[in-house]
């Protein structure tokens, strides 16, 4: 989906817009996730991929293409939908079962892990000073996990960190997808079509878990479900218009925009505050995002030409 007035920006000026539109897409479905209330992680997860199957499905219908595929991009299509399905589903647990804001901040190391996994898909390489951003970042996902045996001693329970350890390998797996996206766009593929086959798979290889995990919902939690679906679709229609155009690593910093959308939702609707410990995570992983981010565009003095 492209925003007409979008296309006279520059192509990072259009990325930057569309990843800002993203990251509220996605804090908007972080808080329906959440008021959905107790009910299977499969059946969220399926709700938002089906909304978002019959959005895309529409929109494609309409373009001059319609439901045409390039063969050459469906390998990255199988993986940028797995690793996306997988990340889905741990960071629908994560929110469902910890602090939103926390969730999402962990989530967000994608770009991170999204620069790695670009070392072996894209062959972009990866430099000193970005593998020292990476270690910061992860350096800061401790003090959001905030794992017993560290701070154990400072009174701190370790009830909590499973849900937040799921969130991590939830943006480690979201990273991994998004690489894959972009080899996928580069091969030429349209992002709405990266959008609608990662619904489609995701749907399908749910179905087994729902068949034995189903959970009967009120109407009002149908509702948020489906609200959920919509959030999720523009989010991903939006982040993949972003990636499709410009470098991860040129927008990437306005990714992080979602924590904060997600920490102002929380705290609205939910009353919910992050503790001391994940300010400084959440401080330590956007600092070393900023950096990179300087870094990557020729900011620093110290950059090599």
């Amino acid at each position: 989906m492209t925003i007409r007035f979008l296309n006279r920006l520059s192509p990072r000026k259009r990325g930057i817009v569309y990843l800002l539109l993203s990251s509220f897409s996605f804090a908007c479905m972080a808080l329906f996730i959440n008021l959905a209330g107790d009910m299977p992680v499969f059946q969220k997860a399926f709700f938002r991929n089906l909304v978002a199957i019959v959005m895309s499905y529409i929109i494609l219908a309409r373009s001059p293409e319609k439901f045409k595929i390039k063969k050459q991009t469906l390998p990255y299509l199988f993986m940028r939908a797995g690793f996306g399905t997988i990340g889905v589903l741990a960071n629908f647990y994560a929110i469902s079962t910890a602090n939103m804001s926390d969730a999402m901040m962990l989530n967000k190391l994608s770009p991170f892990f999204a620069m790695l996994t670009s070392i072996i898909v894209l062959k972009e390489a990866a430099d000193g000073f970005q593998w020292a951003a990476i270690l910061t970042a992860i350096a800061g996902a401790v003090f959001v996990v905030k794992p017993s045996f560290i701070f154990g001693n400072l009174g701190i329970s370790g009830d909590s960190v499973f849900p937040l350890v799921i969130a991590l390998i939830g943006g480690i797996c979201a990273g991994i997808a998004y690489a894959f996206l972009r080899k996928a766009t580069i091969k030429g593929e349209r992002g709405i079509v990266v959008v609608a086959f990662f619904s489609t798979f995701s749907c399908i290889a749910l179905i087994p878990f729902i068949i034995f995990t189903y959970r009967p919902i009120t109407g009002l939690q149908f509702f948020y479900c489906c609200m959920t679906g919509v959030a999720a679709c523009f989010g991903q229609i939006f982040i993949t218009s972003a990636y499709a155009a410009c470098p991860a690593k040129e927008i990437s910093i306005y990714d992080y925009s979602t924590v904060i959308f997600t920490a102002l939702l929380g705290l609205i609707f939910l009353s919910e505050v992050p503790d001391f410990l994940s300010i400084i995570g959440y401080a330590i992983i956007i600092g070393a995002s900023v950096m990179n981010y300087l870094y990557n565009n020729n900011y620093l003095r110290f950059k090599k030409s």
